[in-house]
């Protein structure tokens, strides 16, 4: 699934430590906005991990889902260039 996650968090260690999270399942796009491609095992996981990080009272984390249609028609003016984190097996010939 494809999700873009925002974040609002008020106090700035908290804040980084949710960056870093983040970081390890998505591609940090712009201040307090990720784009991750995730499982739904992953996505759980990560949204249990965010959910002991943040103080509700204070902090907002939204979920965004995007569909692959949708994925295709985002536009990007700018920024830093995406990561395509395709794998790709090369088989040399056998002898």
């Amino acid at each position: 699934m494809n999700v873009v996650v925002s974040y609002d968090i008020s106090e700035d260690k908290r804040r980084t430590k949710i960056h870093k999270v983040l970081k390890s399942y998505g591609q940090w796009v712009q201040f307090s906005v990720f784009e991750c491609h995730l499982t739904d095992t992953q996505y759980a996981k990560l949204r249990s991990r965010l959910n002991k990080l943040i103080k509700p009272e204070t902090d907002s984390i939204l979920f965004y889902f995007i569909c692959a249609c949708c994925l295709s028609k985002v536009e990007r003016i700018g920024g830093e260039k995406i990561r395509d984190d395709s794998i790709f097996f090369a088989e040399s010939p056998e002898s």
